[in-house]
């Protein structure tokens, strides 16, 4: 807990939840992932986030941590060593709790085992593919470098998104 709330930057519900799913995926064989061993895919960007970047090894930089917009409590984690899949979702009963502050729901959740937390089946194994590392390109009308997948062609003119949305306008 300590690694993941000095890497967040404070204490907090999130960071406590975050860990939780980090124990219980390091409990069952999903090991700390210094290249893309591990993969996460999260359901929210909210500060739980951090804890798994901090414990399992799994960053935006290098791939192995997608991030869905769905608003929700939920992490997805792929062994490609293990080739195996675990879901963890957060119990509706956990987010219930209005009596408690702050500080009693943090220290509630470390007391905690992952089980009484999360919600956490088996997933079938099919984790996103490796990161791929591709060519930069400049953009026709800013002329910022861009990586050539997420270039636009219109009407001949290769162009960044920004542009390509300012453009079409």
């Amino acid at each position: 807990m300590k690694k993941a709330t000095m890497f967040h930057g404070h204490i907090c519900p999130g960071v406590a939840i975050g860990a939780l799913a980090a124990k219980y995926a390091l409990e069952h064989g999903y090991e700390h992932s210094p290249d893309e061993e591990l993969v996460a895919v999260v359901e929210t960007d909210n500060c739980s986030v951090d804890a798994l970047q901090a414990l399992l090894g799994t960053t935006y930089g290098k791939g192995n941590l997608i991030h869905k917009d769905y608003g929700k409590n939920n992490y997805n984690f792929y062994s490609r060593k293990n080739q195996k899949g675990i879901r963890l979702s957060l119990k509706k009963s956990l987010l219930n709790d209005k009596k408690l502050s702050r500080d009693e729901k943090i220290q509630k959740l470390l007391n905690m085992e992952p089980e009484s937390a999360f919600d956490i089946r088996e997933i079938e194994y099919d984790p996103p593919g490796m990161a791929q590392i591709e060519e930069s390109v400049p953009c026709s009308i800013c002329g910022e470098l861009t990586m050539e997948s997420r270039m636009m062609n219109y009407q001949g003119q290769l162009m960044c998104i920004p542009c390509y949305k300012e453009f079409k306008q």
